[in-house]
């Protein structure tokens, strides 16, 4: 994905123009890097939606792309959208869809990142979060106040049964990408099991506001991609306290998980 034009000089007209918008509303808003952001996948997508097609497998494959050069989940949609914000068109659930569940697969597809990252999330993984807690536990020897005190876990529940494996990768992809939106740098989360995450927390915020954020942003991101129906409802989202110690600490990752 090294190309610095908008699109292939031979694309009709206004396939081209749609292109054209469409990277440059990306670039202003969303995407990082502008000499990665053209793929040939972008025109089978524009020129789907031109013609009025299914998107989805254009969409699909984009989204793979974008997984496998180790674009983030937030990026890759966010620069979706930008899409149908730059024609002035609702964004297409589908389209949504087939390009997280792209993402997981390309993302999936790259070893060097399967030991520290959930594929289906793009999450770390719960022995990541174990590792930051160790650390957190660490800094507070000797402190006025302990773990318990400072920090607690934000912990989401979404999971329900019979699901298709892509549907739970779709549905892990997009509670990824809510809590990345709702906590930014700076916050530890991972993906515990199937449909099950946690953050860390400091308690010098409003916590319990933010699960209700949590949770109001982990159901409009799945009705955003038509996945209402694969998440638990209501989503459970609690703030559980941490024990005294590393060690149960990790013990109620753990059973959190389970």
């Amino acid at each position: 994905m090294n190309r610095s034009t908008s699109g292939p000089p031979d694309a009709p007209e206004h396939v081209s123009d749609v292109i054209d918008r469409w990277r440059a509303t990306s670039l202003a808003e969303v995407w990082l890097r502008p000499d990665d952001w053209y793929h040939p996948a972008v025109d089978a997508l524009v020129e789907a939606f031109d013609e009025g097609r299914s998107p989805h497998a254009a969409a699909h494959r984009l989204g793979a792309a974008r997984g496998r050069a180790g674009v983030g989940l937030g990026e890759t949609l966010d620069d979706v959208e930008c899409l149908y914000r730059s024609t002035h068109q609702p964004p297409d659930p589908d389209a949504i869809r087939a390009v997280a569940v792209g993402w997981v697969r390309g993302r999936d597809a790259e070893p060097a990142l399967g030991a520290l990252r959930d594929p289906g999330s793009g999450l770390p993984t719960r022995e990541y979060l174990a590792e930051r807690l160790r650390e957190t536990y660490g800094a507070a020897v000797g402190a006025d106040r302990g773990v318990p005190d400072t920090h607690c876990l934000v912990v989401v529940d979404v999971a329900v049964d019979g699901l298709a494996p892509w549907d739970r990768a779709a549905r892990s992809a997009t509670v990824g990408r809510a809590l990345e939106q709702v906590y930014g740098e700076g916050h530890p989360m991972a993906a515990l099991a199937d449909g099950v995450f946690a953050v860390l927390s400091r308690r010098d915020t409003d916590v319990p506001d933010l699960a209700k954020v949590t949770r109001s942003v982990v159901e409009r991101n799945a009705a955003l991609m038509g996945l209402e129906d694969m998440l638990r409802r209501p989503t459970r989202v609690w703030v559980e306290r941490l024990p005294t110690s590393h060690a149960a600490a990790a013990e109620l990752l753990t059973q959190l998980a389970r």
